[in-house]
């Protein structure tokens, strides 16, 4: 039980930390930034209830007004923005990317990268999406047009997941949750 609460918030803070790295705007009010490959770790390393979890929390001290997304935003009026959408899609992606290591049984970087692919781009770009569509008064179409921008990094985001779990089940397999 302690393990698992130590884990939830390392991977909270992980998030949060991301969160650092310097983001780049669009014009749609949505930047891109290494949050998102936080949010992919957290499913392919701790699993799809952990990974939940974590995400959870970092969104629950995000709602309280800690400073946490990137650019330092935070608290109630982010999930009213463009980038609401995404917001709720972050715990779904978690989950997704945790629940494929889960159950795949491929091999540990194949199974992080199509996890991370499943949960970091289908399942995130689909809220995200269709939250951009409802907050911006756009289609689904237009909105997805405007997302069109993150998919590259994105696929990026998830082969670096792929790998950086791959790698940590070869040096502390015992630290990969998603496959205890």
């Amino acid at each position: 039980m302690e393990r698992n609460l130590t884990h939830i918030a390392l991977f909270a803070a992980l998030i949060a930390v991301l969160g650092l790295v310097p983001k780049i705007d669009l014009a749609s009010g949505v930047p891109i930034t290494a949050q998102s490959l936080g949010i992919m770790l957290c499913g392919t390393v701790l699993g799809a209830k952990r990974g939940t979890l974590a995400v959870l929390l970092f969104l629950g001290l995000t709602a309280l007004g800690l400073p946490l997304l990137a650019g330092g935003r935070g608290g109630l009026g982010v999930f009213v923005s463009p980038t609401a959408g995404y917001l709720v899609g972050f715990p779904l992606a978690a989950f997704v990317a945790g629940l494929v290591m889960e159950k795949w049984r491929a091999p540990v970087g194949m199974a992080a990268f199509g996890g991370a692919f499943l949960g970091g781009l289908v399942v995130l770009h689909a809220c995200g999406i269709a939250g951009m569509a409802v907050v911006l008064g756009k289609t689904l179409p237009e909105a997805a047009g405007l997302a069109l921008p993150f998919f590259a990094g994105d696929l990026l985001k998830a082969v670096i997941a792929g790998a950086i779990t791959q790698g940590l089940a070869r040096v502390r397999p015992q630290a990969l949750l998603s496959r205890g």
